[in-house]
């Protein structure tokens, strides 16, 4: 396992790094995957450029500056990306035994191939594994592997169908769509306020703040 899972791993079960104001650099655990990690009071920077001169471009005591427009700029003019949204990083550790979704709603997902959904296209951007299901309700629930080689979920619920509680569902039936032993991971925009507290609901736990940088000619 290369650093950058096991800061995630840890940080799932609610241990972290020290809140030191620090930066801890790593290389890309993969070409595709590069970007910042904001922990509470410590960052992770994930891309394969000199330590040091990730250093010079953070000022000292700017506990926001990872994640600031001045060193996301730097970050994306030396790497040759663009940056992605500022998502709040959420996880689900496994919890053998437990009964973390409806085993008759997740009996009513059906796979689908049909790649051509913007979602679906985003996902195959940034990760590998992805499959895709829908429910009969108007919603998609998508899983693949990310960053670190995490399993990942992200979920859509059609327009008619919001506000009855599917989004919520489909978060927790994503949890029978894994492996058992694994992590589940969501990234979401601070400002849908209704996925994040759909993902809440369903028993996910903030635990940093995340941007990837995609290669310029990637499609978002």
């Amino acid at each position: 396992m290369d650093e950058l899972a096991k800061i995630l791993e840890a940080a799932a079960r609610g241990e972290f790094p020290p809140p030191d104001g620090g930066t801890t650099v790593l290389p890309q655990p993969a070409p595709r995957d590069a970007g910042v990690l904001a922990l509470t009071g410590h960052a992770v920077v994930f891309a394969d450029l000199p330590p040091e001169w990730i250093r010079r471009q953070l000022p000292p005591d700017d506990l926001g500056a990872p994640l600031g427009p001045p060193f996301l700029t730097a970050l994306c003019a030396r790497t040759g990306r663009k940056a992605g949204s500022i998502d709040v990083l959420l996880a689900l550790p496994p919890e053998p035994g437990a009964a973390a979704h409806d085993p008759a709603f997740v009996g009513g997902l059906v796979e689908t191939r049909d790649q051509s959904h913007p979602r679906v296209v985003r996902a195959l951007a940034h990760r590998a594994d992805v499959r895709v299901w829908t429910a009969s309700g108007g919603g998609t629930v998508l899983t693949g592997r990310g960053v670190a080689d995490r399993w990942e979920v992200a979920v859509e619920v059609d327009h008619t169908a919001r506000g009855l509680g599917l989004g919520r569902a489909l978060a927790a039936a994503a949890r029978a769509l894994v492996p058992a032993d694994e992590t589940l991971w969501a990234q979401v925009a601070p400002g849908n306020a209704a996925s994040l507290r759909a993902f809440l609901a369903a028993g996910f736990v903030p635990v940093g703040a995340e941007v990837l940088l995609s290669p310029e000619e990637s499609p978002r």
